[in-house]
């Protein structure tokens, strides 16, 4: 199929790699493949602060301006890869980013993956986070009533779900989910699910595996709200948002009904939609519209943690 890709991005198309993942051998060589990939630092103008540490049993890494003195934003960080690749190594540079250029302490979340760790173990381990940076908000220098959390794709999805499961079970109190392109329906039935069956990175096929990895034996009919915020019926409640999608992405649906049933709710929402582009096209950092995301992104976090 034909896609009215924004020509800045056309380019690169052959040179981004093939994402190909219906089985664990194929998830397994594009692990190998993710691990041979050697990201670009991020250059910070500030002194950061980065360690990695224990929440609880889960490993976090904390970012922060090594000179720093009132209590500043916190942001759980939770990275993508579909529930099954990913970790806080590969997302480093987008966490220094945030924190150089808006003075917020980052806690970067390396949660199990699927399929070995299906549902609930990633979702929970994000909630141990979640609640060990409340807990220890003094010792991190962040002020409790301007924590947030964030994700893309995947990791956009499990900050949807830990922003319900955070509403139901009392705290830790959010004050704004950050929800890129996130993967929120395993239903799999919208009309950009149903016909993007070869776009770039992400597709139809790439979905099907993901949610057949993270949702393990769950049958359709038993699937939770918080693996599948989607599913919800209650959106009331939740913390003020920012929902973005791309065009020629098979989420792109999911993520505009999720943010107009928020509105719906009553929730403070922001929906950005951006034309011409597919899943994860950012990691295109030279193109007009990838800078634009990029710019919106950091807009979008200092005013939702009033940063």
């Amino acid at each position: 199929m034909t896609y009215a890709i924004d020509p800045e991005l056309l380019p690169w198309l052959d040179m981004l790699p093939e994402i190909k993942v219906g089985s664990y051998e194929d998830l397994l060589r594009m692990r190998a493949m993710r691990d041979a990939i050697k990201i670009p630092p991020y250059v910070a103008e500030n002194a950061l602060d980065v360690r990695d540490v224990m929440a609880g049993e889960v490993p976090v890494r904390v970012y922060s301006r090594a000179s720093r003195s009132e209590p500043r934003p916190g942001l759980l960080y939770i990275h993508g890869g579909g529930f099954v690749v990913g970790d806080v190594e590969m997302f480093d540079p987008s966490c220094r980013k945030i924190t150089d250029s808006l003075d917020v302490v980052v806690v970067s979340v390396g949660y199990r993956l699927a399929p070995e760790h299906p549902y609930p173990v990633p979702l929970e381990d994000c909630y141990t986070a979640l609640k060990w940076t409340a807990e220890n908000a003094a010792e991190l220098g962040i002020d409790l009533t301007r924590l947030g959390v964030a994700g893309e794709s995947a990791g956009g999805g499990l900050a949807a779900g830990l922003a319900l499961l955070a509403r139901d079970r009392g705290g830790p109190q959010l004050c704004f989910q950050y929800l890129g392109v996130p993967e929120i329906d395993d239903r799999l039935t919208t009309p950009s699910m149903t016909q993007y069956v070869d776009t770039p990175l992400w597709n139809r096929p790439s979905a099907v595996y993901s949610w057949q990895a993270y949702l393990g034996d769950i049958k359709p009919d038993e699937v939770p709200i918080y693996a599948a915020p989607a599913r919800a019926e209650d959106l009331s409640g939740l913390p003020p948002a920012v929902v973005t999608a791309c065009q020629f992405d098979p989420l792109r649906d999911e993520d505009i009904t999720y943010a107009h049933r928020l509105m719906q709710a009553g929730v403070l929402v922001e929906l950005r939609h951006y034309p011409g582009t597919f899943h994860g096209c950012a990691i295109v950092a030279g193109a007009t519209i990838t800078q634009r995301m990029t710019d919106d992104n950091l807009e979008d976090l200092r005013r939702g943690l009033s940063a």
